[in-house]
């Protein structure tokens, strides 16, 4: 059974800084591209960030280029997003999912997710 586990939201004022974890468990993580998808209040999901499996070829979307990274440790089985110069429109739940790409993204994935709430 297919486990993604997200943390590390919480609430932060604008130009500050979070680390989203995501813990991955029921399938073979290392061989899987992974995302990370946003849902902010009232809107519809938004795909922000892949990253390919063994950590090469990391695209963003133009939302967040230049202030999130992603990142993972295969060896922990666990993703990452960090997340500097928070804006209030960051605010979402966020979740993490397999798949690489907007159009790629396992929407089967998507479960608790870490809420984000930026403050101005």
């Amino acid at each position: 059974q297919v486990q993604l586990v997200e943390s590390g939201g919480s609430l932060v004022q604008a130009g500050g800084s979070l680390r989203l974890s995501c813990e991955a468990s029921g399938f073979y993580f290392p061989i899987y591209d992974m995302s990370w998808i946003r849902r902010a209040p009232g809107k519809g999901f938004e795909w922000i960030s892949g990253i390919r499996s063994g950590g090469g070829s990391l695209s963003y979307s133009d939302s967040v280029k230049g202030r999130f990274t992603i990142s993972r440790d295969d060896d922990k089985n666990t993703l990452y997003l960090q997340m500097d110069n928070l804006k209030v429109e960051d605010t979402a739940v966020y979740y993490c999912t397999r798949g690489r790409s907007s159009t790629t993204y396992y929407d089967t994935d998507v479960d608790q997710g870490t809420q984000v709430t930026v403050s101005s």
